[in-house]
């Protein structure tokens, strides 16, 4: 039997800076999402899911907490990054709460 490699992506400094962007003041961005995705627990959902935000007031707009683990860490599909992609948010809790490199 022969096993087939999983390919990892390894994303760029750059890019997951810019994700992180995407992850305040967002409210329009995640309700024009069809799946949002959370770097902190690594879980995905659906927009529809979210029932806490924070930052109602700011004019840049809400900002949602994850509806598992009720962290600020939360993009949306929409934002145009890959919320499907495990290792995507992997290497982005690694950069944002482990430890910068």
């Amino acid at each position: 039997m022969t096993l087939v490699g999983i390919i990892m992506i390894t994303y760029t400094k750059e890019s997951i800076i810019a994700a992180h962007k995407c992850c305040i003041f967002h409210q329009t961005q995640i309700m024009q999402s069809t799946l949002c995705g959370c770097f902190h627990c690594m879980s995905t959902f659906s927009p529809d899911e979210i029932i806490e935000w924070t930052d109602q007031n700011n004019p840049l707009g809400p900002t949602a907490f994850c509806p598992k683990c009720a962290i600020d860490s939360v993009i949306g599909s929409s934002s145009g990054f890959p919320i499907s992609d495990i290792n995507f948010l992997r290497q982005m809790n690694q950069y944002w709460f482990k430890g910068r490199d």
